[in-house]
Parts: structure tokens; C-alpha cells; sequence
């Protein structure tokens, strides 16, 4: 399989049981429901998977699962960043020799690193392993906002990073990762409501957690604009918007919890400290995936 990303990938949540295990069962239904929609990749260990609230044993199970289920239909990325450099060159390593196409990384995210120590992290996990890297930009949760020029170096300088999924929120920044380093690095847009704009200004994909929950809708808008068909890309999106606003101006890994459940698949709630959404934001939501499913 080429390891070359393009589309639509889907974010996927981690599915927890009663009990409060991973619930491997529905993980495995949430991969073959994404990619039976036509999803391009998943994604395991994200932040729509909770990733920071489960232990390295977990995170190495969910990415174990995902590579197992998925069976080659698609790429799979991991996310192995982690709060400390050894941690992080630990579950990259791991996720490389199950098979992970992709390896993502977040920088820590708890103590604001300088840019000189964001980037040593980031060179130090990239070298690690020999499969593409991914810089994750998300500056809400780590503090540091990687700027395109310092992604735009660091793709030039190491040589297995090379895509970036920008979650800033910021698409006139997105717009200088596409214009100014799209001979290096490719741009994922991290921010499901920008999805329109990220691919007509030229973004290589967008990584969505509504993907969870409306897979093929999403893809059928991607496809389009990819053909050249914006009025009929215009028209979709205009269709699904409502929703997947809905899902960002509330807390968003619930929105996912929530909304996969009006969609049928019993995914449970999320780990706390996170709680489930109240009755009505829920019934809101539910209500809008009804509506978007018909």
C-alpha cells in the first residue's frame, strides 16, 4: 500500500465499555464503518480517541486493533505523541512494527515547550522510526503554535516528515502550509467546519471526527470538490454544515460519543474526567444526525 495520504481520515474514537475497558469489538466496527463508507485512512489514538486519558498499554492495544481490523484497505495513522521524548519514541517504534502507515505526533502537553525544545522533540521522535511522520499542530493543548516556517524546515531537514495536520483553526495559516511549503509537506486541516475552504484552497485532506458518525458524507463533498464539482460540493456541505457546527460549539469528544450513538453504534460515553453531554445538547445532536442520515 503506498503510504502517500490524500481525503478524507477519520479520527477515530475510542470506544469504552461498562466497565470502563476498551471496547475492542466496536473500535473494530467504528474502522470497518469508516472505511466502508470510503474513508482514505484512519486515524488511532487521536484526540476524538481520548488518547491522553489512557495508559501506553491501552494506546499500543487501540493501535494494535485498528491495524488489525483495517487489513490493509487503508492507511492507518497512529498518534504517538507523548509528554515525555522516551514515551513518545517508545510508542512510535511499537506503532511502526505492527504496521502503522503513519505516525503522528503531538508535542507535549502540559508544560509550554520553547521552539527549540518543540523541535528537538519532534526530530528526535522522527528519527526513531523509518515510516512518514506527521507533525500535529494544536496549539490549544500544547501551548506551542507551530509556525509554517518552522514546519516547512523541519520537513526540509528531516527527511520522514512529511504531512502536517494543522488544528490551529486557522486557515490563513493552513493557506501558507498549502502555498508556501506544498513542495515539502502536505497539509491535513484538523478543523472539521474548514473541511470546504481546506480543499479548495488545496489541502491534501482533513482529518474529522464527525467522520465517526456521517463517514460517507463527508467523503461524498471531499470527492467532489477533488472532481472539480464545487456547486454540487457546495450543496452537500451546505446539507451536513449545520451538523458538524453542532458537534465544535459544544464539547467535542462527547459531540462524537453522542452522535455515534444517534447513528446506532453504542460507543459509550467518555472516559472521565469528561461526562457526557446533557440530555438536551444530546437530544440536539441526535437530532441533527437524524437529520443528516434521513
Amino acid at each position: 500500500m503506498s503510504n502517500t495520504l490524500t481525503g478524507v481520515l477519520t479520527a477515530l474514537a475510542t470506544p469504552f465499555a461498562a466497565d470502563g475497558r476498551i471496547d475492542e469489538k466496536t473500535l473494530r466496527l467504528l474502522v470497518d464503518r469508516s472505511v466502508d463508507a470510503g474513508v482514505d485512512g484512519v486515524v488511532a489514538c487521536g484526540s476524538t480517541g481520548e488518547f491522553a486519558a489512557m495508559s501506553a498499554d491501552e494506546r499500543r492495544l487501540v493501535v494494535e486493533t485498528v491495524v488489525d481490523q483495517t487489513a490493509g484497505r487503508v492507511p492507518v495513522i497512529a498518534q504517538t505523541g507523548a509528554l515525555s521524548t522516551r514515551e513518545a519514541v517508545e510508542l512510535s517504534r511499537h506503532a511502526a512494527e505492527v504496521g502503522a502507515s503513519v505516525l503522528m505526533v503531538v508535542a507535549p502537553f502540559y508544560e509550554p515547550l520553547t521552539p527549540d525544545e518543540t523541535s528537538r522533540y519532534l526530530r528526535t521522535v522522527a528519527a526513531s522510526v523509518d515510516v512518514p511522520v506527521m507533525l500535529y499542530n494544536l496549539p490549544a493543548a500544547t501551548g506551542v503554535n507551530l509556525s509554517p516556517d518552522t514546519i516547512g524546515q523541519l520537513a526540509r531537514e528531516v527527511e520522514n516528515i512529511r504531512y502536517v495536520k494543522d488544528t490551529s483553526g486557522d486557515m490563513a495559516q493552513a493557506g501558507q502550509l498549502i502555498r508556501y511549503h506544498g513542495d515539502v509537506v502536505s497539509t491535513f486541516v484538523g478543523w472539521d467546519s474548514l473541511l470546504l475552504q481546506a480543499i479548495a484552497e488545496g489541502a491534501a485532506g482533513v482529518m474529522s471526527g464527525v467522520a465517526n458518525v456521517i463517514p460517507g458524507e463527508l467523503v461524498s463533498v471531499y470527492r467532489a470538490l477533488r472532481d472539480g464539482d464545487l456547486a454540487r460540493g457546495r450543496a452537500e456541505w451546505a446539507r451536513i454544515y449545520p451538523l458538524v457546527d453542532a458537534f465544535l460549539s459544544v464539547p467535542f469528544v462527547q459531540a462524537v460519543k453522542a452522535g455515534l450513538g444517534a447513528a446506532g453504534v453504542a460507543a459509550g460515553g467518555p472516559r472521565e474526567p469528561l461526562l457526557a453531554l446533557d440530555e438536551a445538547t444530546a437530544a440536539r445532536i441526535a437530532a441533527l444526525v437524524e437529520g443528516v442520515r434521513g
